[in-house]
């Protein structure tokens, strides 16, 4: 048996009912082979994989918090610290029912290589909580945060581990965060990414991952002979990274005709109207049934569908697993010619098998969803030098870093046979910068 089953096989006996995290690990070292095979003697003496898919640091702690009716909740909060070879652990903080240690694992793994491609010094984790912010008033959202910080901030600071927001994790719950983090700590640190502009924050950290995805996209297009100008792009989600790359796709030329959320869809055959969403969404805190009120001329459907709307892009921006099999054989039949993933593992496994089989042109999450981190490591920055960057001056390093990160997935996959197969492209760069750092550290 190879290394790489070997491993993976252990993976699967040793973290059962995983589901996430084994998909994630198949993913990553299958397309990892003809790297593993050509040092496998070397790989398999100093456990390379076996320490590259075990974290580094597993935390599970109670969250108790007490209601507006004076009731006690209790939910259960994670930080999985996964790999810090080329830097302090870095990614978001998911508040959502579906929470558990398997979801958190497969983020933070797919971390490592998605702030390795960034080329900044970032390592990779990922936290959160089965707490679900819907329909909690502020007091309740910062109980819980008090209480979710009073345990988490004991393994994390700015040069250990640095949390972000993520599903769950807007701008209310990191400042509630934060302020119990300085409490706690006695310190005003870049503890947290994703910050309110008063306190610390970026300039161009919202619209970070959803434009970052549309840089990339872009220049993907470019480099195949393609214009993002005269687009037609279906997009996923409503949530930050939807709502944000529906704006950038719309400010290149293209035109964006949905968008869904967690009960149903909208079809607008004139272009998805962006500051109606925002409304609906950031202000009111409402469902898209309300978006039919400021477009009369579209639709809404209950349940999934997105996917079934002709378009020439597709933009998974929601959450794992959410383009199907199924899904990809519409979009293959209906002439779409690139799915970029704006979610982490939006597409199932068999899905982005098919897509690749029939030439589409696949951006896997861990490359084109990297613009928030890449933010965030800017935001770190300012805070390290107590500077604020103008907007302009964040997006247009932003644009650099996706630019510069689709040109090394791309010349990964020219290197090892691969070419315009951009999943194994990311995978191999990040796995080549993480193992270098980590051979030169030692047995650590």
């Amino acid at each position: 048996m190879s290394y790489v089953d070997e491993v993976y096989e252990r993976v699967v006996r040793e973290n059962p009912a995983e589901a996430e995290f084994h998909q994630a690990v198949r993913e990553v070292l299958d397309s990892l082979r003809p790297v593993i095979e050509e040092n496998e003697e070397a790989y398999r003496r100093d456990a390379v994989l076996e320490r590259l898919v075990n974290p580094e640091r597993q935390i599970k702690f109670r969250v108790p918090w007490i209601d507006d009716k004076g009731q006690v909740q209790v939910n259960t909060g994670y930080r999985v610290q996964f790999n810090s070879a080329i830097g302090p652990y870095k990614g978001g903080l998911r508040l959502h029912p579906s929470v558990n240690l398997g979801i958190i694992k497969f983020l933070g793994f797919e971390q490592i290589f998605k702030n390795s491609l960034t080329g900044l010094p970032l390592g990779g984790g990922k936290g959160g909580s089965d707490f679900d912010p819907k329909g909690k008033s502020d007091r309740e959202v910062m109980a819980f945060c008090q209480s979710f910080m009073t345990e988490l901030y004991k393994y994390i600071g700015a040069d250990t581990d640095v949390p972000a927001g993520d599903i769950g994790t807007g701008a209310r719950e990191i400042g509630y965060m934060f302020g119990q983090y300085k409490r706690l700590r006695g310190v005003f640190e870049g503890v947290l990414t994703g910050k309110g502009l008063s306190f610390g924050g970026s300039l161009a950290r919202t619209e970070a991952t959803g434009y970052g995805l549309l840089y990339i996209t872009e220049e993907m297009l470019k480099c195949n002979g393609h214009d993002m100008a005269g687009k037609v792009v279906t997009v996923s989600g409503s949530g930050n990274v939807a709502t944000y790359a529906i704006q950038k796709a719309q400010q290149l030329g293209a035109k964006v005709v949905t968008c869904s959320d967690s009960n149903g869809w909208v079809y607008d055959p004139d272009g998805i109207d962006v500051a109606a969403l925002k409304e609906i969404k950031e202000v009111n805190r409402q469902r898209l049934t309300e978006y039919k009120k400021y477009r009369p001329n579209s639709e809404y459907h209950e349940g999934r569908g997105v996917w079934q709307i002709p378009c020439d892009i597709a933009l998974p921006c929601a959450t794992q697993n959410e383009l199907f099999l199924e899904d990809a054989k519409q979009l293959v039949a209906n002439g779409a010619i690139a799915v970029c993933e704006g979610a982490n593992m939006p597409t199932t496994a068999d899905a982005t098998e098919y897509l690749l089989e029939h030439g589409i042109y696949f951006l896997p999450g861990k490359a084109s969803n990297a613009g928030g981190v890449a933010t965030s490591a800017l935001e770190m920055t300012q805070n390290s030098e107590r500077i604020a960057w103008s907007f302009d001056e964040v997006d247009a390093k932003l644009k650099s870093i996706m630019v510069n990160l689709f040109h090394s997935i791309d010349d990964a996959a020219k290197r090892w046979g691969k070419e315009g197969n951009y999943m194994v492209g990311a995978n191999i760069a990040g796995f080549e910068k993480v193992v270098d750092a980590m051979n030169r550290q030692g047995i650590v």
